[in-house]
């Protein structure tokens, strides 16, 4: 019989959370992430990347029918049979080993990730089909796992994903009340600039109130669009000018139905240090 025990190593959806996590981290912590470019060069354009989409669509699905559900876990599963499934583990490997060379493994792995239970019940299935020795018994106690996420309704306490994940930080930077916050803020991130250090103000002052939060996240992007809209109005090199075009296709204001994730307060930040650099 094939072991039982899910290997985060293995888990490629897993992977990618926990780096998009530790670029959360590194900047909350003012320091440069390494993530950022290993989260591109592994997961951008890569046999892995296509895996991930695999992880992510399964997110996407909610108050299913159990019909529904059947359907979506078989054409996910079937989808990874097409797959490059020695180019992965090649670039898995050597995915943990820039991990390992830049941050402290078990600390990087301890960090508690919401999906972490559907992630590893699909890995799990994942593994399975490659393997004739599992016994039918844990190929249904995970498919039930994913029946379970897919038919149960989302609320909007499991829909607040920036509040969720806030909750889920380790230790030494989680957020334990918003007086400790703000009176740590000043020392803490006076490295920052002050538009950063503000972006990181408003998370605090509005993590349980996300309405807020979109409206402040929304005028901000505007502001930046704008402002670099008004860099290609100058001479400029005309590599930094097709990079600023580049980017801007991205920085677009969260609709009605999009939430203000950890991703979206990252891409902020790093809008506002392209343009202090710019201004350089």
């Amino acid at each position: 019989m094939a072991s039982t025990k899910h290997s985060k190593y293995k888990n490629t959806g897993l992977l990618f959370e926990l780096l998009v996590r530790q670029i959360t981290v590194d900047m909350l912590n003012g320091n440069n992430s390494p993530a950022v470019n290993i989260l591109k060069k592994y997961f951008v354009n890569t046999e892995l990347g296509k895996e991930y989409k695999i992880y992510e669509q399964l997110t996407q699905y909610s108050n299913l029918t159990e019909t529904r559900s059947e359907i979506v876990i078989n054409s996910l599963l079937a989808s990874t049979t097409k797959l490059n499934k020695t180019l992965i583990k090649k670039q898995r490997y050597s995915l943990i080993r820039e991990i390992k060379n830049n941050y402290n493994l078990d600390t990087f792995f301890k960090t508690r990730i919401p999906n972490y239970k559907i992630f590893a019940a699909l890995n799990n299935l994942i593994e399975y089909q490659n393997t004739e020795a599992v016994n039918p018994s844990l190929t249904i106690t995970n498919k039930i796992t994913l029946l379970e996420f897919l038919t149960k309704e989302k609320t909007p306490e499991v829909e607040d994903t920036l509040l969720e994940e806030y909750k889920q930080f380790p230790k030494d930077i989680k957020i334990l009340t918003h007086r400790i916050m703000l009176e740590k803020f000043n020392e803490k991130y006076d490295h920052l600039l002050s538009e950063q250090k503000e972006v990181l103000r408003q998370v605090i002052n509005s993590i349980d109130n996300t309405d807020t939060l979109k409206e402040y996240y929304n005028k901000r992007i505007i502001e930046v669009r704008k402002t670099l809209k008004s860099k290609l109005e100058k001479p400029i090199e005309p590599v930094i000018r097709v990079k600023i075009e580049e980017i801007l296709k991205y920085i677009l204001p969260r609709t009605k139905t999009q939430k203000v994730t950890n991703n979206c307060i990252v891409n902020l930040m790093q809008y506002y240090q392209l343009i202090n650099e710019l201004d350089q």
